[in-house]
């Protein structure tokens, strides 16, 4: 089982879907969890389990300076805040374009240059970074904006894991595949308009995996856990497939 007792765990988008999972699971193998997001709702539910939580826009980096100013250094940052926008490169306007790099990779970037200082003071730890399937690894229809947004955590992330390897930082990337979350139910609703009904909407999400489900986000949690971990010690730099079968 793993151990996360003595660490301290940074998670951005925790409010729902895959980064609660990870400030849950975080929390559940013995971490001190900061959690936050700009959602209170969902935060309210996680401080009713214990889980310590912050509001925070991750697209503003005076605030993300303020709280790690503030706060104790962390031995884990998981960055799973992110925004998919719907669209080619034609439909996809200057607006839709530079929020997809704000919410998706601006934010990465000023939480891991907060972060870094004290992780590095206190010895190291582990980065991990949400990028997606569709990204450098495949592309996927109406997706352009999300897709460059995406490839780009991933040349970020590796990056990063060789500037600071010799700080005892290790910096990684998930692509997950299609993760039955918040936001993809507000797809689903979006296309049940055209498909006559949110079953018919979830159904063509499900029959387009190869494995004819969706993945779960403590799926994905549950492998964060093992890179946040001293079990992942020897793991950096590398983007890691977690997709049902798509690439198989």
């Amino acid at each position: 089982m793993i151990s996360l007792e003595g660490k301290r765990i940074f998670v951005t988008g925790a409010a729902a879907g895959m980064g609660r999972s990870i400030a849950e699971l975080s929390a559940q193998a013995g971490a001190e969890v900061l959690a936050t997001d700009i959602a209170p709702e969902g935060l309210a539910e996680l401080e009713a389990k214990g889980i310590k939580t912050a509001i925070l826009d991750v697209t503003d980096n005076a605030a993300i300076e303020a709280l790690f100013a503030r706060e104790a250094p962390f031995t884990g940052v998981v960055n799973t805040a992110g925004w998919v926008h719907h669209g080619t490169v034609t439909e996809t306007d200057d607006e839709n374009w530079h929020r997809s790099f704000q919410i998706n990779l601006d934010s990465i970037f000023y939480v891991i240059r907060a972060a870094l200082p004290g992780m590095i003071e206190n010895g190291g730890g582990s980065i991990v970074n949400m990028a997606s399937i569709a990204s450098s690894i495949k592309g996927f229809k109406f997706r352009a904006g999300y897709s460059a947004s995406k490839a780009a955590v991933i040349g970020l992330t590796k990056s990063v894991a060789v500037d600071y390897m010799d700080d005892n930082i290790r910096c990684h990337a998930i692509c997950p595949g299609t993760t039955e979350t918040p936001s993809l139910h507000d797809r689903m609703n979006a296309l049940s308009e055209e498909l006559g009904g949110f079953d018919k909407a979830r159904q063509w999400f499900i029959d387009r995996q190869p494995m004819k489900r969706l993945g779960q986000p403590d799926e994905i949690g549950k492998f964060v856990l093992y890179l946040l971990s001293d079990d992942g010690n020897f793991a950096t730099g590398q983007a890691y497939i977690i997709d049902g079968g798509i690439l198989a």
